[in-house]
């Protein structure tokens, strides 16, 4: 970038914002000789450049670490193991000897320790591992304290680096969500400078409709849903069958956040998935606000987390590909099948 012509550089300064931060963490002695073997030195694990490429048109946002790529995957299951003899082997079994830990130290509950992801996304990323490894083994009891634990780990890392203010928390359940590590665990994480970019968009998006319609886009999303029949509330929190997923079963539960009314919502979506639905593995995404004030407004975004179906555990074909990818989502589940399967199992 920096030696590109003037022309050229202005013309890349009209679409593209490139940042750039240093994550830190700790390696703990016992994790050492892993860390050196896998990345090539401690140095290069406590201290990583995380570049961010950014779409001022588009809204699209990259984040680039090459460590990652030497991070070490899990396979999937072999055709003669069992779910169970991915349990018995739990690379998390001692968190505090087989993980990192932030700069600020680590918290812990009943259910669960934070983390310092060895291998970053962003900065700013840690990893809530639960206490119980089974990761379909979840309560709404441990669901509502891992929540709070994310909700006291961004906190803190905010109070560390106030620069990192907008948060994300995701769980990725099992290796068809893209989950390395059988052990159950969810991600958090916050970007500098503005959200991450589908999040900003969707902000952006708001905020337009807004403009033009003079109404909340969440509130007629809400209400466009339940006229027909395709929302079902849980507590404060309203739970809609997606009209448009973007993959199999995609369930938004609008006004969920961080607290007990929003871990109470999930753990209701969760408990349908698993027990009635038969849903193995999933993704769960929480979009959220930004913890400081920032530039652009926030005003027109409602809190709320995105879950979705991500298909048979022993299925060797993918549930994404080109369609997804860069043009458009495909789906075989019908939301209004979804609706009945949420009111049946509503509390």
């Amino acid at each position: 970038m920096e030696s590109l012509a003037p022309v050229d550089r202005e013309r890349f300064a009209r679409i593209y914002r490139v940042t750039s931060a240093d994550a830190h963490l700790r390696v703990p002695q016992a994790m050492a000789p892993w860390v050196e073997k896998t990345f090539g030195s401690v140095p290069s694990v406590e201290t990583q450049r995380i570049v961010r490429v950014s779409n001022r048109v588009t809204g699209e946002s990259t984040l680039f670490n090459e460590l990652r790529a030497k991070r070490p995957v899990r396979a999937a299951l072999r055709t003669d193991a069992t779910f169970e003899d991915e349990l018995a082997d739990d690379a998390w079994e001692q968190p505090e000897q087989a993980t990192p830990e932030d700069p600020f130290g680590r918290l812990r509950i009943a259910h669960g320790i934070t983390a310092a992801n060895v291998a970053k996304y962003d900065a700013v990323h840690s990893i809530i591992v639960f206490t119980e490894p089974n990761p379909l083994e979840f309560t709404q009891d441990s669901i509502t304290a891992q929540l709070d634990l994310a909700r006291q780990w961004l906190q803190a890392a905010h109070d560390d680096d106030p620069d990192a203010s907008y948060p994300y928390v995701m769980w990725n359940c099992l290796w068809r969500a893209g989950g390395s590590i059988v052990h159950g665990h969810m991600q958090a994480s916050m970007a500098r400078s503005q959200h991450y970019g589908k999040i900003e968009r969707m902000r952006h998006d708001a905020q337009a409709y807004q403009a033009e319609h003079g109404a909340s886009y969440f509130d007629d999303l809400l209400s466009v849903h339940r006229a027909l029949g395709l929302a079902v509330e849980v507590g404060s929190v309203s739970a809609i069958a997606h009209l448009t997923p973007l993959k199999e079963k995609e369930v938004l539960l609008l006004g969920a956040g961080l607290d007990r009314q929003g871990a109470q919502a999930l753990f209701h979506t969760l408990r349908v998935f698993r027990d009635s639905l038969g849903v193995r593995s999933f993704n769960v995404g929480v979009l959220m606000s930004p913890l400081a004030p920032s530039e652009e407004s926030w005003a027109d975004f409602t809190p709320h987390m995105r879950i979705v179906d991500r298909g048979n555990l022993g299925s060797r074909t993918s549930d994404i590909g080109g369609m997804e990818m860069f043009a458009e989502s495909v789906v075989a589940s019908d939301p209004f099948m979804l609706h009945e399967a949420l009111i049946e199992g509503n509390p």
